[in-house]
Parts: C-alpha cells; sequence; structure tokens
C-alpha cells in the first residue's frame, strides 16, 4: 500500500495553510517589507549554494516542492500531491498545474529533474539526494523519483533552501551552475517574488509575481533585504521601525532588551529545522583528548547551567546531544554532565594524570572562529583550571584560519555551530561518520571520531521510513556518543525572529525566515 498526500486544489492548500496561523484580523495587500539580513550572499541560487545568507532571499525567488509547517508536518507547495511506495523505493510528485518561472515559461516536471540533478552534483549537502538514481518524467505534470533504498530525509529535504526548483532553459545552457550569471543578475525563479535588484553589501529587492501559482499570494508588493552585518546597527533600526523585521538574531543582550519593547514582536519560534547546536569539540585522535575520560572530566567541569544563564541570559534552549532539541528524534536521557568538579578530577586522577606542584595537570588549547563564539572559549580557561588543565585560548586572524586548523586536526579542543538542516541524515550523520573524516574539510568529522556500532546505527536509521524505529535507532546512537563524548554540546542557538507589531504572519515554520514569506503581510 501507499502512503498517498494530496490536497484538493492549490487555492483549498493555501487556505489550510492560512488556518495554522492565529491571525487577529483579515491580511491585507500590498507595502514594502524592510528586513535584514546578516550576511551579504555569495549569489541568490539555493540550488547551488548552503546557508541562510542565500537561503533567506533564495526561498522567496524559488518555489520548493513541499513546504513545512511548525510541527514538522510537510504541506504542498510545487507538489499538489505526492505518494511514497509502500517498499520506500519510488516518490511520485504531482505538480501545480499552471505554475510558471518568472519569465512565464510552464514548471515541468522536466525542471524538477533537472533542479534535483543539479542538486546532486553541485550543493555541499550530498546526503539529500543520494539514494536517488533517476527522475522519470512522464508527463510534464508528474515527476517519479527512483531510490536506491528507501530515504527517510527524501520529503524535507524537498522542502524550503534545500531543493530550489530552477527553470531548466535557464541553466541547461552548459554553464557552471555555480557561477551562472543567472544566480545574482536577472534571476528567472519559480517562487512568490521576483527579483528587482541585488547590490552587494547593500541590500537585495523584490517584488510581488503577480502570476505566482498559490491563489491571493502574496501579500506583500515588496521585500526590501538590507544586508546589516552589525547586531547593534540591526538592533537600533528594529526600535526606530527603520527595520520591521530581522530573522536569526541570537546575541542574547539585544534578545532580552528588544523583548522590552512593546512595539516587537520577539519569538524563538521556528529555526528547528535549521538545528544549529553549539558545541565544545574535541580532537579524538590528540595525545590527551583521545582519552574519553579526559572529555568527560572536562565536561563535569563545564557549568552548561552558568553558561546558559549568564552568558546567554536566558535566551538559548539547552542542548545535551548533536541532534537539535527541537527535533523529533531528540533524547534528553543522555548524560547530562552536570557541573561535578570532584567527579571531574577523580576521572582525571583515573586516566593516570596527576597533578603537579603547581596543581595542573596538563596544557591544551580551545580555538575559536568567529567573535560570537570567543565568550565561550574564553570560559573554559579559568573553568577547567579547577581541574588542572592549563587551557590557552587560541583565536584566529579570520574564519578560513580556523576552518583550516580544525579540519587539518591542529587543535585540542574548539567551540563549534553547526546545523542540523532539518534531519539527521543531512546535518548530524556528518558530524560523527567514520567515512566523512575528511581532511581540510570543515564540519565534516573533524573530530575524527570512529565508532563501527554508531556507523550502523546511522545506516540504519538513515535507510527506513518507520519514524518509530528511526527514534530507537537515534535514542541508542546518542546514548553512545553522550559516553564516548567526541563533542560536548552546550546549547542551541538562540535564533529569534524580531518583527515589528505591525507585521502579520511572521514566520514561525520549523524553517524560521528562510522559508517563503508570501502570507507575511503588513497590517
Amino acid at each position: 500500500m501507499k502512503r498517498i498526500f494530496k490536497t484538493v486544489a492549490t487555492s483549498v492548500a493555501t487556505a489550510a495553510l492560512l488556518a495554522t496561523s492565529t491571525m487577529a484580523e483579515e491580511p491585507k495587500k500590498g507595502g514594502t517589507l524592510t528586513m535584514a539580513i546578516q550576511q551579504t550572499p555569495r549569489h541568490l541560487n539555493p540550488a547551488v549554494q548552503s546557508g541562510t545568507a542565500t537561503g533567506q532571499p533564495g526561498t522567496q525567488l524559488f518555489a520548493s516542492l513541499l513546504r513545512y509547517d511548525e510541527g514538522w508536518n510537510p504541506q504542498p507547495f510545487l507538489a499538489e500531491t505526492w505518494e511514497v511506495s509502500a517498499d520506500g523505493l519510488s516518490v511520485t510528485i504531482n505538480l501545480v498545474k499552471g505554475a510558471t518561472f518568472h519569465d512565464g515559461a510552464p514548471i515541468t516536471s522536466e525542471d524538477v529533474a533537472f533542479s534535483i540533478d543539479t542538486v546532486k552534483a553541485n550543493h555541499p549537502f550530498k546526503s539529500m539526494f543520494a539514494p536517488v538514481e533517476n527522475v522519470e518524467t512522464p508527463d510534464a505534470n508528474t515527476a517519479i523519483l527512483k531510490l536506491s533504498k528507501p530515504h527517510p530525509a527524501l520529503l524535507l529535504a524537498m522542502s524550503s533552501q534545500l531543493l530550489s526548483i530552477i527553470p531548466k532553459h535557464v541553466y541547461g545552457d552548459g554553464q557552471d551552475p555555480k557561477s551562472h550569471p543567472a544566480n545574482s543578475e536577472g534571476v528567472v525563479g519559480s517562487g512568490p517574488f521576483k527579483l528587482v535588484e541585488f547590490k552587494r553589501g547593500e541590500h537585495v529587492i523584490l517584488e510581488r509575481y503577480e502570476n505566482y501559482f498559490m491563489e491571493g499570494l502574496p501579500y506583500l508588493d515588496r521585500i526590501v533585504m538590507r544586508i546589516l552585518p552589525d547586531e547593534s546597527t540591526r538592533a537600533i533600526a528594529l526600535e526606530s521601525g527603520e527595520l520591521q523585521m530581522s530573522g536569526f538574531e541570537s546575541n542574547p543582550r539585544n534578545i532580552v532588551r528588544l523583548k522590552k519593547n512593546d512595539a516587537l514582536h520577539v519569538s524563538s519560534e521556528g529555526y528547528a529545522a535549521i538545528g544549529p547546536v553549539n558545541w565544545l569539540a574535541f580532537n579524538t585522535k590528540g595525545e590527551k583528548t583521545s582519552d574519553p575520560k579526559v572529555r568527560q572530566a572536562i565536561a563535569y567541569a563545564v557549568d552548561r547551567e552558568f553558561i546558559n544563564k549568564a552568558l546567554n541570559l536566558g535566551t538559548a534552549p539547552t542542548a545535551l546531544t548533536g541532534i537539535h532539541p527541537g527535533s523529533p528524534f531528540y533524547d534528553a536521557t543522555v548524560e547530562a554532565y552536570d557541573l561535578d568538579i570532584d567527579k571531574a578530577n577523580a576521572l582525571l586522577d583515573e586516566a593516570g594524570y596527576a597533578k603537579g606542584s603547581d596543581g595542573m595537570r596538563f596544557a591544551l588549547s580551545v580555538d575559536y572562529g568567529w567573535p560570537a563564539m570567543k565568550p565561550y572559549a574564553e570560559y573554559m580557561k579559568p573553568q577547567l583550571k579547577k581541574i588542572g588543565i592549563d587551557v590557552a585560548v587560541r583565536s584566529s586572524a579570520d574564519f578560513p584560519t580556523w576552518a583550516k586548523r580544525i579540519s587539518t586536526w591542529d587543535f585540542d579542543m574548539t567551540m563549534d555551530n553547526v546545523f542540523n538542516w532539518g534531519d539527521p541524515v543531512i546535518g548530524v550523520h556528518r558530524t560523527y561518520s567514520s567515512d566523512n573524516i575528511k581532511e581540510g574539510v570543515i564540519w565534516s568529522n573533524t573530530q575524527q571520531y570512529s565508532n563501527a556500532r554508531v556507523d550502523e546505527l546511522m545506516e540504519m536509521a538513515g535507510a527506513t521510513n518507520d519514524a518509530n524505529k528511526r527514534k530507537e535507532l537515534y535514542a541508542e546512537f546518542q546514548q553512545i556518543v553522550a559516553n564516548e563524548l567526541p563533542l560536548y554540546p552546550i546549547f542551541a542557538s538562540p535564533y529569534h525572529t524580531v518583527s515589528s507589531t505591525s507585521v502579520g504572519n511572521a514566520p514561525d515554520s520549523v524553517w524560521g525566515t528562510s522559508s517563503p514569506l508570501d502570507r507575511v503581510y503588513l497590517k
């Protein structure tokens, strides 16, 4: 028996989406939303570029097959209906009829097949579509994905910025899609807004696509995305009304400050699919950090509660594992390593590292790669001194310097922030898989961690569509890595969406502001 997902029509799907939001008034059409993004995108095509800098404008310019709500439920988008075969080896996509690209050309199954092939060949997240062997296109509105094995992350990989449907008639001209001129100028998209102007370092300006396939949407006439890297500048602009919305806000002091402003709505809803987890990573091949007892001792010496209360000002949820606490697969029953200096000292004694006359056992370094990580790295020095570890805090001249050090294993410990990207198959496995120990590649298994059972659990969890079975497998996985501790999770980044109270339907899905803003309106 097939699992079938369908809607009666696109207009009904739109109504269902609107019904998920509590609205004090009817949405109004028109107006310009001015919002902030924090970095200049390399370009605007998420099919060949990861990251939220490209994702926030990219999800307005390009539609995906599915969209996800705040409860991790797939919803129709370009795919009006979809069917997963009983054996999980075939997924049939039925496209909404009448959808067009911004140049008026119809969106067809050929574009879906071309987009999937382009993502497979060029996107850094290879696991998203790795099991897809080919895409059949029996007619213009039907695409059939043929898989080598069941792929539980596939539906989520078809959503938001992970699968942009790009036009074959534009990108199929033989040019490299990563450097194609249509990535930045003259973008021919498939989403609710079309490009007016992309000025690097300044803004991305978008306007409503009048022939958008979802009836009555988008509500806004325009979106002006101002590129504002400075946190204080964004906070001041939000307070003054110069900005009406900003996503991915994570500075604790600014969040606390902005929450006190009655003209602003500050929400932590959303971003669970982005899944940012901050942790202290260990080089498991290091002279001292190769010993699990040393890693456990360090974990017991770190006061997670202090970090989250004093440094994060209560804005960040605790993370006990490498799976984000907002994920349905998160296991909160693992060893938490609550502060216990006596236990930490005992573990180091057991490991054979006695204190010297100066009270020190040995020295380690802790790295950080960008300014936001500095306070957490600096915290480690006085805290680990309590258990006889002399910590040198090592900064890098810039992000590439840090990335080279970590990816070539020239480190003892480092503070890091890594995204789950929705499903563990996409963003978690890469950190723990022994097949992903790749010199020179940042955000791979830079800990050089290897455990055959962990590899086996990830393989099984990534090859079944049974959600309950997956939860069991990931629970065992999390128990093992919490014991062996190749990294010590501390908190989930406190991403918030800050919006003016004049903004209706500010995004709260699991993708946050990296989701279509077609339902956002100005009151």
